[in-house]
């Protein structure tokens, strides 16, 4: 059989596929041409996808065999090749015959609303709004990092009837994936069974740009602890009298002048705790767009411009003083900052239940007898009531009002705080734990003097912060 008779035996008609629709059999109709034209008008029912390599890696392998797959196009040209591509995988894939012109009985004229973006998501669930999240990934994937409440159905169990009737038919369902592929179909093929799902534009990567922010004090001086709530990292705006110096600050930076304006501050100074390895630093971006002050370590390398900070200077910003104390052990260079003697802002060397890891830059021993002399001379030295303001928590980390801190006095009750020099050094050196993804990239972003790939900073930081040894 020629190539020619092959596409044949693929294409469906008009006819076939509106019976297709109507009937309650598993079935995914994609649309392959141009979002601009899907959006102008669509078969109902369809849904837009791109046919491309991550897509072949990531979908195609879970689309159970069963489900019958029509693609649509323009003219039914690429969606014929793509059919024949898809049906070679073992898919029972058809085409549209002369596509989107070949159809006669009518098109929706407008967008389906089929997506929810990270922002509405976390608004929701800020609102404790009644939604259901379902993370089509596989169980591996899954238990590796998550949505806080998620349940897992990988995308292979949603067309398996026993498991769609688990879902609640009288609530929100979103669907989360990686990037937002398979959760699309995923929604689509929810939708077929009467439940009403949205799929999480983005994915987990866009999920891990979202900042909320929560003010921890406006007392003496005006502290925002800000959480990029699909990666937990915390990072701070500090201000008085107007001024304001953000420490830590994430992507997307546009946030913390939104943040600084709400509480009538004009940041004047950015500085990062240390050189970061599980997240894109955005403090060069956010010094630019502010036209602030840059600080950094002056005890590690750096290859672009900035002031250099290090133990006993300080930092004024309005009536505040912020006291510099070198704190290595996570890295060689790591600061703490000290707010006027009530705060102290710990970056990745204590955490509300943990403490830093010392093996990010391959020294585990010499590492983490530095973590064990910074932890008990110039942490646990700090007066009992001082505030530790970390720039991680952990999935588990529980926070307080919204926020999460500890106080010097709770960190003292540390299990592994309380362990004798040796014992500390055997435990916290022979851990082992996972790399945070791209680690030794992001690295080497934050330390070099190129301009920083913005639009790859979501798949980059996406997955678990890893920067913490547990406690117990």
């Amino acid at each position: 059989m020629n190539a020619n008779q092959e596409s044949k035996k693929l294409a469906v008609t008009a006819e076939e596929l509106y019976a297709d629709l109507k009937s309650e059999k598993p079935l995914l109709v994609f649309d392959l041409r141009l979002k601009e034209h899907y959006i102008h008008e669509h078969i109902e029912g369809s849904v837009h996808a791109v046919c491309d390599s991550r897509a072949k890696e990531t979908i195609m392998p879970r689309i159970p065999k069963g489900v019958k797959i029509v693609l649509i196009d323009e003219d039914g040209t690429i969606s014929a090749e793509t059919a024949g591509m898809m049906a070679s995988y073992g898919l029972d894939s058809y085409f549209l015959k002369d596509g989107i012109k070949g159809w006669n009985k009518g098109l929706i004229k407008k967008e389906t609303h089929s997506t929810i973006s990270p922002e509405e998501l976390w608004s929701k669930i800020k609102k404790k709004e009644n939604v259901i999240l379902v993370d089509v990934r596989q169980a591996e994937e899954f238990s590796d990092f998550k949505i806080p409440g998620s349940i897992n159905i990988p995308l292979s169990e949603l067309f398996k009837k026993e498991n769609v009737n688990k879902i609640p038919r009288n609530k929100q369902i979103i669907t989360i994936c990686p990037h937002g592929n398979r959760s699309m179909v995923a929604a689509f093929a929810l939708a077929r069974n009467g439940i009403d799902a949205l799929s999480l534009t983005g994915g987990l990567a866009g999920w891990g740009q979202v900042l909320n922010s929560q003010v921890v004090s406006r007392e003496e001086s005006i502290v925002v602890q800000v959480e990029k709530i699909g990666k937990g990292c915390l990072s701070y705006i500090v201000g008085s009298k107007g001024q304001a110096i953000a420490i830590d600050p994430v992507y997307p930076a546009e946030k913390y002048v939104e943040f600084a304006r709400n509480e009538g501050l004009q940041i004047v100074k950015v500085i990062d705790t240390h050189q970061h390895a599980d997240h894109v630093s955005a403090a060069r971006e956010l010094a630019k767009i502010t036209n602030s002050e840059l600080y950094m370590s002056k005890y590690e390398q750096y290859d672009f411009e900035s002031n250099r900070v290090g133990e006993g200077d300080i930092v004024i910003v309005g009536d505040s003083k912020i006291r510099v104390i070198h704190t290595p052990g996570h890295t060689t260079g790591s600061l703490s900052y000290v707010l006027n003697e009530k705060y102290v802002f710990s970056g990745d060397i204590l955490f509300v239940e943990g403490i830093g890891r010392p093996d990010l830059r391959n020294n585990a021993n010499e590492f983490a007898n530095d973590l064990y002399d910074t932890l008990h001379k110039k942490f646990l030295t700090l007066p009992n009531e001082v505030i530790v303001l970390p720039a991680h928590h952990g999935e588990q980390s529980s926070s307080k009002n919204g926020i999460y801190y500890t106080t010097i006095k709770e960190a003292k009750n540390l299990s592994i705080l309380k362990l004798l020099h040796d014992g500390f050094i055997e435990k916290v050196a022979s851990t082992t734990l996972p790399k945070p993804m791209n680690y030794e990239k992001i690295i080497q972003i934050n330390r070099l003097s190129q301009p920083v790939p913005v639009l790859e900073i979501a798949n980059l930081e996406i997955g678990p912060n890893r920067c913490a040894i547990s406690t117990s």
